[in-house]
């Protein structure tokens, strides 16, 4: 017995030093600093000139233009258009992502990329190290000794384990520097909702594809993501990733210029532009790249743009988010929001969530909201995986980040906010479609919500929401 007490009691200490460590931690990194609400005085409108300049200083965004060429909005359709795109490559394939599964898609990924590869074309892949720790080694040395250059972001490391929690939540594929695909699906036959027992069908999500000058933009952002990691070569030497220009003006020759030769990046954009206004008819539209490049408790680019967003909004706000934790500043603005007059709706996830203790913990946080007057809309058909905002009738954001505490502190997101009338039309169909296949939160059922479920679990997991 007294044997046993020591255990327990050397456990115990054990415990609590561990307790005492992440404690100390969280401390030194500001996790209990003081954060002030967010607010702004005299938000400029949306319809404003100076909107996206004023937007872009605020949230430390980069300013570009181009076209919205095509749009998905289902599981099949984004990785047809993937497939077809990497089909397309003739000279450079970047991608960037953060989940990758065994099955299918992965598999027919792949099989796309390493014929690419064998044709000649340089890819660059950067994947998330936790994302896809289910993939076997056999999968990515295929890849490799084909040509694929590989690099896994953030893998852990002992001197500076606390830096782990940074995940690469991006989804960005380049082909040939002048056609980018960006949106929130993985790579993963989870997409289907065929590995969930109470999700058969496929989830919601969307993925557009831009042209013109973004592209360069959205290239150089793998570029400054990719330098720095290890990776090997086909021959199973080790070397660093570097960060390579040329993907990111691939039509530019590489070669020295004589100071008598013009530079041609310029004329390489123009033709670029021009070649993507000849695919569509709409206009070039303004657009601003968003990043959540090492966010902290002090600083998140990414938290910015969405509260700014909603805090100029005159007629509506419009946001889905599959994973629903808006903290305290944020829950503020959209209540002031909706009491100014604002048609606020919050489309998510219902309980076909594949994480259902992050929904037991989104629901414990319906209250004010559905007090304030904000409609919560539960899609009901399956898992909800979009990222969308709309405000008023003039701005649309999509991406990969979601309105919860680890896309604001902890992830490296990438955001598009744009005034192209094609994006804002196809996404307000997306809500619209939505909101009709969606089961509206009232005050009265959510005071009667389950105890155990919801006001146990739910805060309870709600204790370790700025992780989630």
């Amino acid at each position: 017995m007294g044997l046993i007490f020591n255990i327990l009691h050397w456990l115990l200490i054990a415990f609590l030093i561990f307790v005492a460590i992440i404690l100390l931690s969280l401390y030194i990194r500001g996790a209990f600093r003081w954060r002030p609400l967010f607010k702004i005085k005299r938000a400029i409108a949306p319809q404003s000139p100076h909107f996206l300049t004023a937007v872009k200083g605020i949230t430390g965004s980069l300013e570009t233009t181009g076209q919205v060429t095509d749009f998905w909005s289902t599981a099949d359709d984004i990785q047809k258009a993937r497939l077809a795109a990497i089909g397309s490559a003739r000279h450079r394939i970047l991608f960037e992502t953060f989940m990758m599964t065994p099955g299918r898609r992965a598999n027919d990924f792949a099989d796309a990329i390493a014929q690419k590869a064998i044709e000649g074309v340089e890819i660059q892949m950067l994947v998330d190290v936790w994302g896809a720790r289910s993939l076997s080694d056999k999968y990515w040395q295929r890849l490799r000794s084909v040509g694929v250059q590989i690099a896994f972001f953030n893998p852990f490391d002992w001197r500076a384990p606390a830096n782990f929690a940074g995940r690469t939540h991006r989804k960005l594929l380049v082909i040939d520097g002048d056609r980018a695909l960006v949106g929130g699906a993985g790579v993963s036959n989870l997409w289907d909702g065929t590995e969930k027992s109470d999700d058969k069908k496929s989830w919601l999500d969307i993925e557009a594809a831009f042209e013109g000058d973004i592209v360069h933009v959205l290239a150089a952002v793998f570029q400054s993501h990719w330098q720095g990691y290890r990776q090997q070569s086909k021959t199973g030497r080790n070397l660093t990733t570097d960060i390579d220009m040329g993907a990111i003006y691939p039509a530019v020759d590489n070669n020295p210029l004589t100071e008598s030769e013009p530079r041609p990046v310029d004329s390489d954009r123009a033709q670029a532009s021009e070649k993507a206004s000849e695919k569509t008819s709409e206009k070039t539209a303004a657009m601003l790249v968003t990043l959540g490049t090492k966010p902290s408790y002090r600083d998140s680019s990414i938290e910015t743009l969405k509260q700014t967003l909603i805090a100029c909004a005159k007629k509506r706000v419009w946001i889905s988010s599959p994973y629903l934790l808006p903290n305290h500043s944020t829950r503020n603005l959209l209540i002031t929001a909706q009491q100014s007059g604002v048609d606020v709706r919050i489309l998510t996830t219902s309980t076909a969530s594949d994480k259902k203790p992050v929904y037991y913990a989104s629901v414990e946080q319906y209250g004010s909201l559905l007090k304030a007057g904000i409609k919560i809309l539960e899609y009901q058909p399956s898992m909800l995986h979009a990222k969308m905002l709309i405000i008023d009738d003039d701005w649309a954001n999509i991406g990969s980040a979601n309105f919860d505490y680890r896309s604001f502190l902890h992830n490296d997101e990438l955001d598009i906010v744009t005034n192209s009338h094609k994006l804002i039309r196809q996404v307000e169909q997306v809500f619209e479609s939505g909101f009709a296949q969606s089961e509206q939160i009232c005050i009265q059922p959510w005071q009667q919500r389950s105890w155990l479920k919801y006001r146990v679990l739910g805060n309870l997991v709600r204790l370790i929401q700025w992780q989630l």
